[in-house]
């Protein structure tokens, strides 16, 4: 009877660690995908839709507005 048990525990710890695993590489996947299609914003970025607002946007805001928005995401 007890073997019965202990292959029960063998078998649930190796299914635990299989889905662990597996979520990982799932997970994994899908934010590459999402930072494939939705790339952060770089400097380049920055700056076009500075100039579409109508703003001519200096190398030291580009800068500036980087850095806040690099500090936010540490944040969270």
């Amino acid at each position: 009877m007890t073997l019965g048990i202990g292959w029960v525990i063998l078998i649930v710890i190796i299914a635990i660690l299989a889905g662990l695993a597996l979520g990982f590489f799932i997970a994994r996947r899908y934010m590459m995908n999402y930072l494939k299609k939705n790339p952060p914003i770089n400097e380049q970025m920055l700056r076009t839709m500075m100039m579409q607002m109508g703003q001519k946007p200096s190398q030291k805001k580009i800068n500036q507005m980087m850095r806040a928005m690099n500090n936010q995401s540490q944040i969270k």
